[in-house]
């Protein structure tokens, strides 16, 4: 049986090893962003299987199948599970140069122990092996973020949620790792998506209330926050596609929301109105108590129309968007910045050319508030594999300073995507080891293994201020 061994991975010279094993192998996880399902964690799931665990909701390996010409009903249709895992052992050997081959078999190494290549030939004594591992505590929803050393690992929650797992997790003692919610109002801010009425009543509902108008939801947002930092919380998160801004006063984005609720039509000029007002006043809210504001920016989302009617939104039919970014960013930044309240900002892009503008953009609202008060985020979605992380990593050294970089984060919902955080670990080593080697840093691997450390955890502890004790 052919093996893929995993040790040196990524690892070309012998700068880049020691200061992966010796500096940053052993630093514990602070996964700051993820969607994971905290009731998972609460009740330390056992999963059923395999291909529970590792390919349900895994769009990543969906689009790669989809590429390779399996049929849909082994990737999200009726087939049974055992049929899927053994089309995505079909799929494995034909995605060299994918991440997907890295990840896949760094996932079989580092959760099973098991660093033989997958294969249709050993996909069935791999499937029973792994399901007879998943009986193990250790390989429970629990279970797993305790094997690998996790400290934080932050949700991605709406406003209308009870939270009533992340109230369970933190009541049991036997989950050491703090596992916390994050605000995602995406629903608040996209007024002119389906059922946007309904989920007013839904939000007022969360909090007591009814949101009858748009001073109503300003301070059913207040509310919510209020009570989301009770539970721990202590970041944000936002999506968008191209991230608009258009002043406007709270009167006039009062007269949209009440147009909204009638059910009229809104201009895109109305609705880009009333989302820059509702975020600039949510960011007031995060200044003053001390959240980061992180901002995804620039995917097109469910673009097959077909299959989103078919199979639902989120499944794997989503692009890079190509947009403009630079004039609407800062001047969002500048508008909090003239008030004196622009939050810790992290600003991801999904399209890889705006790295070095956003670093220019960052670089411009800085402060002493905090080091690195402002974030280019990681390499985030199509991104984060090798290439887009070195892009990253080199604009933000070049134009920034990468000894601030809060790090990686998984933005999975799979229990098995922690590797990911080791695959950027070796990553940002061969970086530095790199520079080493070609007389760009020095050899003083304590001092360079410093700032890596810093970059894999002590940044994020020091930068989002959660209490580890």
């Amino acid at each position: 049986m052919t093996h893929f061994y995993t040790e040196n991975l990524l690892l070309t010279n012998n700068s880049a090893k020691k200061l992966y094993f010796e500096y940053a192998a052993g630093m514990p996880i602070y996964d700051y962003h993820n969607h994971l399902n905290p009731a998972d964690v609460a009740a330390n799931k056992q999963f059923r299987n395999l291909t529970e665990l590792w390919l349900d909701g895994d769009h990543y390996k969906w689009r790669a199948m989809r590429w390779l010409g399996i049929d849909e009903s082994l990737i999200t249709g009726e087939a049974g599970d055992q049929e899927k895992f053994m089309a995505w052992a079909r799929a494995v050997p034909r995605l060299v140069g994918n991440p997907l081959y890295h990840w896949s078999h760094l996932e079989l190494a580092r959760y099973f122990g098991i660093e033989e290549r997958l294969s249709e030939e050993n996909a069935e004594e791999i499937w029973h092996r792994c399901n007879e591992r998943l009986q193990e505590k250790s390989l429970r929803a629990a279970g797993i973020l305790e094997q690998f050393d996790v400290r934080v690992a932050c949700t991605t929650d709406d406003p209308a949620d009870t939270l009533a797992a992340h109230g369970q997790i933190a009541n049991n003692g036997e989950i050491a790792a703090k596992v916390l919610p994050t605000f995602r109002p995406d629903r608040a801010l996209n007024i002119t998506a389906p059922g946007f009425q309904e989920y007013m009543a839904e939000l007022g509902q969360a909090a007591g209330c009814t949101v009858g108008s748009y001073e109503d939801l300003l301070e059913v947002l207040k509310s919510r926050i209020d009570y989301f930092h009770a539970k721990g919380c202590r970041l944000s998160d936002h999506g968008f596609g191209a991230f608009p801004f258009e002043r406007t006063t709270e009167r006039e984005a009062g007269q949209i929301f009440a147009k909204a609720l009638r059910g009229e039509m809104l201009t895109e000029s109305e609705e880009n109105r009333y989302r820059t007002f509702t975020l600039l006043r949510l960011g007031e809210m995060y200044y003053d108590r001390g959240w980061a504001m992180q901002l995804h920016i620039g995917a097109i989302r469910n673009n097959n129309d077909r299959m989103l009617k078919t199979i639902g939104k989120d499944s794997g039919y989503d692009s890079i968007l190509d947009y403009h970014l630079a004039a609407s960013l800062n001047a969002f930044l500048n508008e909090l910045e003239t008030g004196n309240r622009l939050p810790k900002t992290i600003v991801y892009s999904l399209y890889p050319y705006h790295y070095e503008m956003l670093a220019t953009t960052i670089g411009n609202f800085q402060s002493s508030e905090s080091a690195g008060k402002l974030q280019l985020g990681s390499a985030w979605w199509f991104n984060d594999q090798k290439e887009g992380m070195l892009q990253q990593l080199k604009a933000l050294s070049s134009i920034g300073v990468i000894s601030t970089f809060v790090g990686m984060l998984t933005d999975s919902r799979s229990f098995m995507s922690l590797p990911r955080h080791e695959y950027f670990r070796r990553v940002l080593c061969r970086l530095f080891g790199e520079w080493i080697e070609e007389g760009e840093l020095p050899a003083d691997y304590d001092y360079i293994g410093g700032i890596v450390q810093d970059i894999c955890y002590h940044n994020a502890v020091r930068y989002f201020g959660i209490s580890l004790s």
